[in-house]
């Protein structure tokens, strides 16, 4: 559903066909007695963002309608309190194995990996088996496809936990969407797409007028289409207006497996190799050799943290040689080994380490 503004400056709604959408619960109307039920199953470290703009277009829904149209009911694994990425505990009403509702929806958040215990997972697929919509926010769509319910299908999530679940479901074909309806589940990349996931799905059941109403209240100037992108444009997040230097990190970020000479980067931009320097030092602080190994190094990192693949695995699927040439790089920017590194974070996070510079030298 996209958003468009009058002439008087309101927001007026058209919506799309959804691929799949006839076949999740969620974006068809209810027929039950009574407000429509919507679960949440949380798991450890879930994102509160992700989950409060999942539930709180819900709850004004409600509000403006004059009546409930929703009621949401909190699952976990084992019926108890769940802890929040941010520290903070939610109260489940049940262990998701009792949840009696429509849609469930899966919110995760850090290390979803660690989460798909076999009990949890079998579990999820009983409840496909039943019929039930099965949702995901931000990396929930791991635990989704570790029970195979995604099987064929085209998925989101959040864009940083993109590359460990592409080592992990390669088969899985992952978009860079807000959001995808497929059949008979429905993925997102979390955060504040959750509120435009939810109003997409409001404005087919109870029409764009309640929808708009909804996002106007939230202070969320449009409803975005589920096409929008995730991140900031490049040239934004890099600070920079210089076409050639932007075209050059595009391709950087294209190719951090197999990484391209200086050479090929200067000629892509039809620049010599002292040029390049030039450019890079003026608009981001670093040399190109620095920004690139940067970039390849945050790779690193999000592997170690999200994947079980080996040092050696992740050094080869960055770009590195072996296992020893990604220490020593790894070692020298964070001050720590990659095992280390790997071992503080499941332990608990470990002490705090400097984020990776990749982007602009401080």
């Amino acid at each position: 559903m996209a958003c468009e503004r009058t002439g008087g400056g309101r927001a007026q709604t058209r919506r799309r066909s959804r691929p799949g959408a006839d076949r999740c619960a969620l974006f068809q109307p209810y027929r039950g007695s009574g407000p429509e039920p919507v679960g949440f199953l949380l798991v450890p470290r879930f994102s509160m963002m992700a989950f409060i703009s999942a539930v709180e277009p819900l709850r004004v829904a409600n509000r403006f309608a004059g009546r409930t149209l929703f009621s949401w009911h909190i699952f976990s694994a084992d019926g108890g309190p769940v802890e929040a990425s941010n520290g903070m505990s939610l109260a489940a009403e049940a262990a998701v194995d009792k949840a009696a509702v429509p849609t469930l929806i899966v919110c995760a958040g850090f290390d979803p990996r660690a989460q798909g215990k076999k009990p949890l997972i079998a579990t999820l697929r009983r409840l496909a088996h039943r019929g039930v919509t099965l949702g995901a926010l931000d990396t929930g769509a791991h635990l989704l496809a570790r029970a195979g319910l995604l099987d064929d299908s085209r998925v989101t999530m959040h864009w940083e936990a993109v590359p460990a679940f592409r080592e992990d479901f390669p088969d899985i074909e992952v978009s860079d969407e807000l959001f995808e309806i497929g059949n008979g589940h429905f993925t997102c990349a979390g955060g504040t797409a959750a509120i435009d996931l939810m109003l997409d799905m409001i404005a087919r059941k109870h029409g764009s007028e309640l929808a708009v109403k909804i996002s106007e209240q939230f202070i969320h100037e449009r409803i975005r289409d589920r096409h929008d992108a995730q991140r900031l444009k490049l040239a934004k997040r890099l600070g920079v207006t210089n076409s050639r230097v932007i075209r050059i990190v595009e391709l950087m970020e294209r190719h951090l497996d197999e990484p391209l000479s200086a050479r090929r980067l200067a000629s892509s931009a039809g620049v010599s190799g002292r040029q390049l320097e030039r450019l890079f030092r003026a608009n981001l602080g670093v040399t190109p050799g620095a920004y690139y190994l940067g970039l390849r190094l945050q790779r690193v990192r999000q592997l170690l943290r999200e994947t079980d693949k080996s040092v050696l695995e992740i050094a080869l699927a960055c770009g590195f040689t072996s296992a020893s040439s990604v220490s020593r790089a790894y070692r020298a920017r964070f001050g720590v080994a990659p095992s280390q590194d790997r071992k503080e974070e499941r332990d608990g996070g470990g002490p705090q380490r400097p984020a990776i510079a990749a982007e602009r030298r401080p």
